[in-house]
């Protein structure tokens, strides 16, 4: 464990407060911490400490935090710094010649921590004017489809506004590929191997060789031959990769890479049966596309060695690779598996369900391109895994709306009050935006509408009806005028003409409002806030009716 932990805690909860706005984001220090030698199994043991010693630091005053910090300061280790809008450097870049991918399998839809890999590689290609390549690896007919590669483009090219120099399809080089294959066969590297998925399995784990092993060159050629002509069925015989059988890493004890599979391609159809394995497709769509850099994740730390013998074998160009580890997200389901199964279940809505960190279901949100950038900025290139949560893409997309979202006026639940002795205003001019000089007319008369909970925390009290006047809440009726005066008393929203809407919340719950009329002339996508409510997404208008999606305070 951590030495001075709790105090370390403390430092890093103080420092991140003091980034924020005296406001401490939870992933943060847990990010932190991983640098210290924090291990991801240790999390649970310790979030109770965490929880509590942030929400300690999110008490204090500003001043105190800053006094508090100088103490501990100290504590926080002396990592290497980089200017604030800078990426961290990554080795052997020849400005111009670079050239990076993005490579997802069309198999599921793009989750946040696909999001923040696509742009690793994006960013540098561009802060060194290389190139980015967008490669679908489209080579599992049992998975991938036609309706995951159109997400994908819109989640990349639309969502992310990634604009990569070249689209490619894995799919599209299978003769190539074939080729390869055959290569290695002719120099005795690949054979084709007879044993069922479970012996071929048991005998990998004790690192003993087949007897399809020493077959000869002639006859592994003639039995890939009959492969590729349909002799064989699903599951009867694949080719095999002559690795080491006793090496430590297993992934090197022969591995198949290529095996039958009787599932039409989404794109090719029953064209080809035979189809490579990602080990063996990877390195040599690499070299084709004359890759120089490779940032990636790294859960693929063992497979770099089988795949510089794959390039060896081949006699292509090996990369620069830089790896950094995983994001993890606190509180949400990325598992593919799972996210379909709450689907299935009904308990989720789709893969667009507001709880989710899908691509899909942040954009719906109202979560703008931006915030992915600044997010990866802030995250940088470590191998030590770092988490995130909402709370940390919230606070960077807070910062990037507030400045366009325009204001305006919503009440929940809301109780009709008829105001009493009221002056005769029948309209007024509000500014739409803080920093904008537009404004909007709201009509007044002597009856207004209220929120419930306002209502019953201001019951018998004076308050101020924002951008209007003070009144006094009577009763669930009536109110009466006060003044004009700038008061410190509580001020409220208000609506005086307005339409019910519909707000998708993060929890999946739908609730209704009552907003001023000037929300009709809003426009699906637009971000906006209602003011002491939170900020929101317009997703649907139909019949007059406006449906938003709740982004965050």
């Amino acid at each position: 464990m951590i030495e001075n932990l709790e105090k370390k805690i403390i430092a890093y909860s103080l420092k991140n407060a003091l980034e924020h706005e005296g406001k401490c984001l939870q992933g943060n220090v847990i990010n932190a911490l991983f640098h210290e030698g924090l291990k991801k199994e240790e999390i649970k043991d310790i979030s109770k400490l965490i929880n509590e010693k942030v929400n300690f630091v999110n008490s204090m005053r500003l001043d105190e935090q800053k006094k508090e910090f100088d103490q501990l300061k100290e504590l926080i280790s002396k990592r290497e710094t980089r200017g604030e809008n800078e990426l961290p450097k990554i080795p052997n870049v020849i400005p111009g010649k670079i050239v990076t991918r993005i490579p997802p399998e069309p198999s599921k839809y793009n989750h946040i921590g696909h999001a923040i890999s696509f742009l690793f590689n994006y960013s540098y290609a561009k802060e060194y004017n290389g190139k980015c390549i967008l490669r679908f690896e489209d080579t599992n007919p049992e998975k991938v489809s036609q309706e995951y590669v159109d997400a994908m483009k819109k989640d990349v090219l639309e969502y992310l506004d990634i604009k990569p120099d070249e689209i490619r399809y894995v799919s599209d080089d299978m003769e190539k590929l074939y080729s390869y294959a055959e290569q290695l066969i002719n120099t005795d590297n690949a054979y084709v191997c007879f044993c069922e998925q479970e012996k071929l399995r048991e005998l990998r784990h004790k690192g003993k060789e087949c007897e399809h092993r020493n077959q000869t060159k002639k006859e592994n050629m003639d039995y890939w031959k009959e492969m590729l002509n349909g002799k064989y069925k699903e599951g009867e015989v694949s080719l095999r990769l002559k690795g080491d059988m006793k090496s430590l890493n297993q992934v090197m004890r022969d591995p198949v890479i290529f095996r039958i599979v009787e599932t039409p391609h989404y794109k090719l159809g029953n064209r080809y049966k035979v189809w490579p394995m990602y080990d063996f497709y990877n390195p040599i769509e690499d070299g084709l596309c004359k890759v120089t850099h490779i940032l990636r994740s790294n859960e693929f730390e063992q497979r770099i060695e089988l795949q510089d013998r794959i390039k060896d074998l081949l006699n292509l160009p090996k990369q620069t690779i830089t790896q950094y580890g995983r994001f993890q997200v606190l509180d949400a389901v990325t598992q593919g598996r799972e996210i379909r199964e709450l689907i299935e279940s009904g308990k989720y809505i789709g893969w667009d369900d507001p709880r989710l960190v899908t691509l899909r279901a942040l954009r719906r949100r109202g979560i703008v391109k931006e915030t992915y950038y600044e997010l990866l900025k802030h995250i940088g290139i470590s191998k030590k895994s770092a988490t995130l949560d909402f709370n940390m893409i919230a606070s960077i997309n807070r910062k990037i709306i507030d400045q366009i979202a325009n204001r305006y006026s919503c009440v929940f639940n809301p109780i009709r009050l008829k105001i009493k002795n009221s002056p005769k205003i029948n309209e007024i001019k509000v500014k739409i935006h803080p920093l904008k000089e537009e404004e909007r007319t709201i009509k007044v008369n002597n009856e207004i509408y209220i929120s419930k909970e306002d209502f019953d925390t201001s019951k018998g009290k004076e308050v101020r009806l924002m951008n209007l006047y003070n009144i006094r809440i009577i009763n669930e009726k009536e109110a009466e005028f006060m003044d004009d005066n700038q008061k410190n008393i509580p001020k409220i929203n208000w609506v005086s003409e307005g339409i019910n809407v519909k707000i998708m919340m993060p929890n999946a719950e739908v609730i209704e409002g009552f907003a001023e009329k000037a929300v009709e002339k809003l426009k699906v996508n637009d971000l906006i806030q209602f003011e002491r409510f939170g900020f929101l997404r317009v997703d649907e208008i139909n019949d007059n009716k406006i449906v938003f999606w709740f982004s965050h305070k």
